[in-house]
Order: C-alpha cells, then structure tokens, then sequence
C-alpha cells in the first residue's frame, strides 16, 4: 500500500541556481520520514527514512557514488 505524502511539507529545492529548470527537491516530515521528488513531477515522490537519508549523504559525501556520474 502506497505511503501517503502529508500536506504542508516545506520542499527544499537540491539547487541556488535559479538558471536550473530541472532539480530535485526534499522534505521532511518532522516524524523521521523523508521526501524526495523532481520539481517537473511533483505528484511522484519517494518515501525513505532519515537514517537512510543521512546514510546517503554521508555517501555522497564520502565519493561512494562517483562513478555513476564519471562521464557528466
């Protein structure tokens, strides 16, 4: 059964760049889940939890996932 995605959540855009037309954006719940969708397809949003989120970000941070992104 699909999660439903609370009303009110405040979308923090993953850019400064206002030039960008295409970004992802993140919220959360306040209740340890987190929000993921793209700006151009707001009604599909992914649902994870913060340890996820911050286990994530820590490996971005840390280059785990460089290689996705060698040729860009």
């Amino acid at each position: 059964m699909p999660q439903r995605v609370p009303d009110g959540l405040d979308w923090i855009p993953a850019t400064d760049d206002p030039t960008d037309t295409t970004y992802l954006e993140v919220a959360f719940d306040g209740e340890g889940q987190v929000y993921l969708r793209e700006n151009l397809t707001p009604e599909k949003v992914v649902i994870t939890t913060e340890p996820k989120w911050e286990a994530f970000v820590l490996g971005v941070r840390a280059g785990e996932f460089d290689h996705f992104v060698e040729d860009v």
